[in-house]
């Protein structure tokens, strides 16, 4: 290989270096483009029509969109999806981030507890979708069972209507090991001598944690935020799997409430239009948050 002709000519260097990175980074854009990007463009479009999937689509303008205003199980899998959102969220931020707090230390077991945290976020949701609904089953389910043998009344769990729902978000427990893992990272960068400094001053924990802890995982609290919002308004395999989206009505999700339009009553235009909302609510929720977080997210070198 001739160097001199790359030293005499540093831009053809860099053109082929990038070069290179475009064609690495190919596939990852093809993907992009094809399952992504390809997609929501097409959601667009159709939701500006009547499509019944096994006939053309009509161009039928902004009548989806009126649709949804007096659509009563649209409105319920939003209030769903929202309850759903709001505890979800809290158990995928606050506690993990209680449990990083704790396993935020050295000693004999940490490693294990860490392990058993961490482990179940591993197990696909559709696997701990079976196995819950194995447990909670009312006919041969493992919790009735324990209850009964105690003296304590059945419960009907998936099958009633004020206890679906929570059990589903308890079932989001599973999978907060990644928040764990990236809580647990960011406290183990937090410089000790800040507590330190604040311990000489006087301070107790909840000072550590309100003055030091707190400001310092802000970023992290952040990004944990964003993704578990993300996960929540876009639910589908638990309530899917474990209800079917009953019993009436009581776990009926955006996203499941999208499935059913679409290849259940055949009206793709219809959930086209509902999946286009559901984006733009996810990106302005997203994009709010993103706004404010000027104000209570601290960031230790700023580059102006």
């Amino acid at each position: 290989m001739d160097f001199s002709n790359l030293i005499r000519n540093p831009r053809s260097s860099r053109s082929r270096e990038a070069l290179a990175g475009y064609l690495f980074a190919a596939p990852w854009l093809i993907g992009l483009a094809v399952f992504q990007i390809g997609p929501l463009l097409a959601s667009f479009a159709y939701s500006f029509t009547d499509y019944p999937i096994i006939a053309k689509p009509k161009f039928i303008g902004m009548d989806n969109y009126s649709r949804m205003l007096g659509d009563k199980l649209f409105l319920t899998s939003i209030r769903v999806t929202l309850t759903y959102t709001v505890f979800s969220v809290l158990i995928y931020v606050v506690a993990s981030l209680f449990l990083a707090m704790l396993c935020n230390r050295s000693g004999q077991g940490v490693g294990l507890v860490r392990l058993l945290v961490f482990l179940p976020s591993l197990i696909p949701p559709f696997a701990a979708a079976v196995l819950w609904g194995w447990m909670f089953n009312t006919d041969f389910g493992i919790v009735n069972y324990v209850l009964t043998s105690i003296g304590l009344p059945q419960q009907g769990f998936f099958q009633s209507p004020s206890q679906a729902l929570p059990l589903t978000i308890i079932l989001g427990f599973w999978g907060m090991g990644s928040a764990f893992l990236i809580y647990l990272s960011g406290l183990q960068s937090v410089p000790t001598d800040l507590y330190d400094a604040i311990v000489i001053d006087g301070a107790g924990l909840l000072r550590k944690f309100w003055h030091i802890t707190l400001p310092m995982l802000s970023p992290v609290i952040l990004f944990n935020t964003i993704i578990g919002i993300v996960i929540s308004f876009q639910v589908f395999d638990l309530a899917w799997l474990l209800t079917r989206g009953g019993p009436a009505n009581s776990t009926l999700v955006w996203v499941l409430y999208i499935y059913r339009t679409a290849f259940e009553q055949f009206e793709m235009g219809y959930s086209s239009a509902l999946a286009v909302v559901l984006f733009m609510t996810v990106a302005l929720t997203a994009g709010v948050i993103f706004r404010t977080s000027r104000w209570w997210v601290y960031y230790e070198a700023k580059i102006d």
